[in-house]
């Protein structure tokens, strides 16, 4: 049921890494796409340096993110930042939903502020729950999905950690489930074809993944182990509302994110 709740609603917040609206307005303050997600993302923490980046976002080549961190901040500065995400989301969301966003709102705001009582451990969720709430319905429930977010990720990496799964190994075993193109993880998070074949090979030895680049069930119950403690982590949150209310929010919140699908905000439906 977490990851259903998660899921229902991630695409209100996932849109802002895709969409036109936040190109243009990272590049009006002279910053290309990956320095724009990298300072967007990161400029609740403050003018950090590339070191925090590759901590929190765990996954991207470290060269692309010293290429760009500090480097950014010489452009624009995070409150700056995170004035433009905060103007692109609300120009994107507005083309796709409702009007009508109270009832959805209340309860993921709910479940955002459960988790601002626990940020220990969650250094990228506790910079982005130190935020204040805005003022529009809209913009809150897209700051209430990225709290959870943030929240779940910071869980997410901790599973990571547990396993003992690497940054680029994490990118090559979800390749290996089937679901998403091994070549479009590699290549936008920067990992050069030669790391990531060496990763294959290493996850290879240790029966993780097999001749087909595919998960072996070896891999498969280490990859569901990380999910697992991944939603263990995440559902406090979710906890503050009953059991009603959870199914009430899924079929909430399920429609937004169709919404935001079918409108052509996420990659491959424009």
């Amino acid at each position: 049921m977490i990851k259903t709740l998660f899921r229902s609603l991630e695409a209100v917040h996932g849109m802002i890494y895709f969409v036109p609206e936040a190109d243009s307005r990272y590049a009006s303050a002279g910053l290309d796409r990956p320095g724009g997600y990298f300072a967007s993302r990161a400029a609740a923490m403050g003018a950090v340096g590339p070191e925090v980046v590759i901590a929190t976002f765990y996954n991207f080549n470290p060269d692309l993110v010293r290429a760009r961190i500090p480097q950014v901040w010489e452009k624009v500065t995070p409150q700056r930042i995170l004035e433009l995400r905060w103007e692109a989301a609300d120009e994107a969301l507005r083309k796709v939903l409702p009007d009508d966003l109270a009832e959805i709102t209340a309860l993921a705001k709910r479940a955002a502020e459960r988790s601002k009582d626990m940020p220990h451990g969650r250094t990228l969720f506790a910079a982005h729950a130190s935020l204040p709430w805005p003022d529009e319905t809209l913009l809150q429930l897209f700051h209430a999905q990225t709290l959870l977010r943030e929240f779940r990720g910071d869980g997410h990496l901790a599973a990571l950690l547990r396993h003992n799964i690497t940054g680029i190994e994490a990118l090559v075993l979800h390749a290996a489930t089937g679901d998403y193109p091994a070549d479009t993880l590699r290549k936008t998070r920067a990992w050069s074809q030669e790391q990531w074949d060496a990763t294959v090979e290493d996850l290879q030895h240790r029966g993780l993944v097999g001749e087909d680049q595919l998960l072996t069930d070896k891999g498969r119950e280490l990859r569901q182990g990380v999910e697992d403690d991944t939603d263990r982590m995440a559902a406090p949150a979710y906890d503050v509302l009953s059991d009603q209310e959870k199914q009430r929010f899924v079929e909430l919140a399920a429609p937004l994110s169709k919404a935001v699908v079918d409108g052509g905000l996420l990659p491959g439906k424009r």
